[in-house]
């Protein structure tokens, strides 16, 4: 486990932990918004680890597939002697859903929004919580890439705004992107630092620019990936295939575009685009063209690769580009 906190004054800190032990302490409920991979992963997580979680979305079904999803999940970790049955059936029970945000946030000491990469539909949303949430409460968004700091400029608490960057999957992966946005307190920080080292992640705290760290060296590589391709230098298994066996990556570029979603590609290498003005960030005219069309990558059953059940192979339209 990294030790890394927020930068404080020694004294400050003391204080500061002091009052984030309490609140630590106390803090009991949280409110998931978005019931899709990321949002359900992130309530298993608190859930797994003793938390009420309300999962908030405004779909019926979202919420029905999302508890599927978490029940299969916990099964995978009790067949792995992780959990108990009994601890599976526990953390099921911590967990409820809720179509209506401003009752599902009534109670929350934390709230991690987790819906669409969309900064519209963001900044929408946290001007609702701001208005529905009590005052001390946390708000902290999963966003891969869009500042937090214009996050929280809509809201009347921008120094309790923070970014929480889960991975994919949340319950396996053990880093959390841990985003101070230009106005987040070091108190906000720390008791989040804290917070997810109590679910048994690694937090890494990094500064609010576009893509942050993980997604600002990331995206480029699927890009160049996707151009390499677009140019006919080689093609997806090839290309796959150089990576993992050459640069020990365990999932090729393309695949991870697949598995992230290519419209999740676009939207974060448009942001880094945009925040940057630079050139290398561009998104290939390939990766636009899919999106377009809605080949998206695992959820639409088509990208880079299609997707039949647990069978992978290369999309037809690529098979021979090389």
């Amino acid at each position: 486990m990294y030790n890394i906190h927020c930068t404080i004054k020694h004294t400050e800190k003391e204080s500061i932990d002091k009052n984030c032990k309490t609140t630590l302490i106390n803090m009991k409920n949280i409110a998931v918004i978005g019931a899709g991979t990321m949002g359900n992963g992130i309530a298993h997580a608190f859930a797994q680890f003793g938390f009420q979680v309300a999962l908030i979305d405004v779909s019926p079904e979202a919420l029905a597939k999302a508890l599927s999803t978490i029940e299969k999940n916990l099964d995978r970790q009790v067949k792995k002697e992780i959990l108990t049955e009994e601890e599976k059936a526990d953390a099921l029970k911590r967990i409820s859903t809720f179509k209506n945000m401003e009752h599902g946030v009534k109670n929350a000491e934390l709230v991690i929004e987790a819906s669409t990469e969309n900064p519209q539909v963001k900044l929408s949303i946290f001007r609702d919580l701001d208005d529905f949430c009590e005052e001390g409460t946390i708000l902290a968004t999963n966003t891969s890439s869009i500042s937090i700091t214009k996050i929280a400029s809509v809201t009347r608490r921008p120094d309790r705004v923070i970014g929480m960057h889960f991975m994919n999957p949340v319950p396996i992966m053990k880093l959390v992107e841990i985003i101070k946005g230009y106005s987040t307190s070091a108190q906000t920080c720390s008791i989040i630092m804290s917070l997810a080292e109590r679910i048994q992640k690694t937090p890494v705290e990094v500064n609010d620019y576009p893509g942050f760290v993980s997604n600002r060296i990331l995206m480029p590589m699927i890009n160049e990936a996707i151009y390499t391709l677009y140019e006919g230098v080689a093609g997806v298994e090839e290309i796959d295939s150089v990576m993992k066996l050459g640069m020990a990556h365990p999932m090729g570029p393309l695949h991870l575009a697949d598995f992230i979603g290519l419209d999740v590609c676009k939207a974060i290498l448009d942001v880094l685009y945009q925040g940057f003005g630079n050139p290398k960030y561009a998104p290939c005219p390939l990766l636009v063209n899919m999106v377009t069309a809605g080949h998206l990558g695992v959820k639409t059953g088509q990208g880079f690769y299609e997707y039949q059940g647990k069978e992978m192979m290369v999309a037809e339209r690529f098979r021979n580009i090389s």
